[in-house]
This record gives structure tokens, sequence and C-alpha cells, in this order.
């Protein structure tokens, strides 16, 4: 398929034939979707969380609906890495154009060996989920301290050689622009923004949390103005390309994003309820360029605020 120059872009050295990405945890590693639509439109697949080790998961129930969005305790199930590049790695590169690799761990040491094996993969960049509970430091997540990104951040550099390395940020901080300036600082070639919402729901009925973890992840079309806001205020404060995410269930989102200072959108929890939203969305935000006579190049950072 011939690349359209309105929609191509750039996450730093990596291009893009368009800006609409899937977001992780909802897409697998493409081979679901892949009967819905070519998932080579889309600009970047980004797969599901990969750990070093085999991760089962959380009990159920681990899904709920929430008004406008999903809650999810998930818990990073996935067969670990030697299965992701043996078996699900290779389908996916030959269906896709980009491949971004999610990467989570437990510990710095998890993180540093997960990144080398990474770096050396036929893949496009890492996308490294800085929201996991460091086991080693009592269990608070990289992502909310600003010394412990920074210090993640420059050993994974060190290891990630010339593989673009993207910083997955949480939300669930005081200030998300300190942690973001420290990962940028400390080497990241570009910034997600932003991973999941923790949120809960009861049933009242019966007393009890919905999900088996009690708390969980909220994504969906409720968390796009905190996400949008979040983007804003990274990408007046950072040099490197930021990715907004959360939210997106058209082209308006994207182009929001996209105005707010992001370089490309993924698309979450939609997937789930539309599969081939992302084909729609992409057909629309061409549309919409189209009819302004603009590239996605023209809008990138041009909010007026």
């Amino acid at each position: 398929m011939t690349a359209n120059p309105r929609l191509g872009t750039r996450i730093g050295a990596l291009a893009l034939d368009n800006p609409v990405m899937s977001a992780s945890g909802v897409f697998g590693s493409g081979k679901e979707f892949a009967d819905f639509y070519d998932i080579g439109r889309l600009g970047a697949v980004v797969t599901k969380s990969v750990t070093l080790k085999p991760t089962r998961g959380n009990p159920p129930p681990r899904i709920a609906e929430t008004p406008s969005g999903m809650l999810n305790a998930i818990g990073l199930q996935n067969e670990g890495v030697d299965f992701f590049l043996a078996e699900l790695l290779p389908p996916l590169r030959e269906r896709a154009r980009r491949v971004v690799v999610n990467a989570a761990g437990k510990c710095e040491e998890e993180y540093v060996e997960l990144v080398s094996r990474l770096a050396a993969a036929p893949i496009d960049a890492i996308e490294v989920n800085i929201s996991c509970p460091n086991v080693r430091d009592g269990g608070i997540a990289f992502g909310v301290c600003s010394a412990a990104a920074a210090g993640l951040v420059k050993k994974l550099k060190k290891v990630s050689g010339a593989m673009p390395l993207w910083v997955k940020l949480s939300p669930n901080v005081t200030d998300i622009v300190a942690i973001a300036k420290a990962a940028a600082d400390a080497g990241a070639d570009a910034l997600v923004a932003v991973n999941t919402l923790i949120g809960m729901a009861v049933d009242i009925e019966t007393r009890k949390p919905v999900l088996a973890n009690v708390t969980g992840g909220l994504s969906g079309p409720a968390v796009h103005p905190v996400a949008l806001r979040m983007v804003w205020q990274i990408a007046r404060a950072v040099d490197c390309p930021v990715v907004g995410v959360g939210g997106v269930r058209s082209a308006r989102e994207v182009v929001a994003f996209l105005l707010a200072g992001a370089s490309a959108a993924q698309i979450g929890a939609m997937n789930l309820v539309e599969p081939g939203i992302a084909p729609r969305i992409l057909d629309d935000l061409d549309e919409w360029l189209r009819l302004h006579n603009l590239a996605v190049d023209d809008i990138i950072g041009r909010l007026e605020a």
C-alpha cells in the first residue's frame, strides 16, 4: 500500500505511515484483529505487555464495564518473552508495518534483561511500561517517582542500543510533568501518555468489589479529557515526541491529541467494542485533513491555548 503523505508522522527517528496505533493490552499481538482488517494499515501495532517469564495474571473477575469506560485487572497475563519471540512475533512481523513491543518487569534487573532481548529482535521500538510495581522497593511503581523512573530509563538506554525506547507514563501521580521530564532527561526517545487510571467498582447488592483484585485500570472514553490534559502539559515541557493514548473513539480524539502536542495516538478499549474501529478512524482522519487542506505535521502542537 502506498503511503499517504497527508498522514505521515515521526516518533523521533522512527517514520510512521500514519499516526494511528493500537494501544498495549487490548490488541494482543495482532492476530486477534487480523480477521477484521489488514493491520498493516496501522501506523504501528503495539503489543500486549511482554514479561521476562510467563505470567498468569490476576484471578477473575478481572474486567468490569463502567459508565463510558472499562475497568481491567488482567495482571499482565502473557506467555513470556521466549514464547513471544518464537511464536507471536514472526506472524506479527509479516502483517504489521511497524511493531512496538510493550515491556514490563518487577525490578530493574528484569527490565534490563527483557529490553536486552527485545533490542536484538526484529521490531521497531520498545514501549516500557513503568506503571509496574518495583518489588525491590516495597511495591512502589517506577512511574510514580521521578528518581526511580530516571534510574530505570538510564539503565535501559545502556542496553537498548539503537532501538527506540518509549516510556509509557502512569497518570496516577501528583505531577506527571516531573515524571515525564525525568524520563526524557534520562534518555527516553518518546513518551506515551497515559496508562490507565486506578479505579474500582462495587456490587451494592453483594457489598463486594466487582473485580477480584478490588481495583483496576480505568480506560475508555471517560478518561480522554484527563489524558488530553496530560499530553498537553507534557508536550510543552519536554523536547522528545509524545504519543497520546486514552479514550480514542473517533478521529476527533486523534486530532485533539495531535493539536495538544502528540505526534501519534493509540486506540485502546474501543477496539473491544468495535474491532474494526482503527481503519474507520484512519479513513475519517484522512478525510478531515483533506477537507482542511492539512497534513498531520501541520497540526502537531498547534493548539491555540
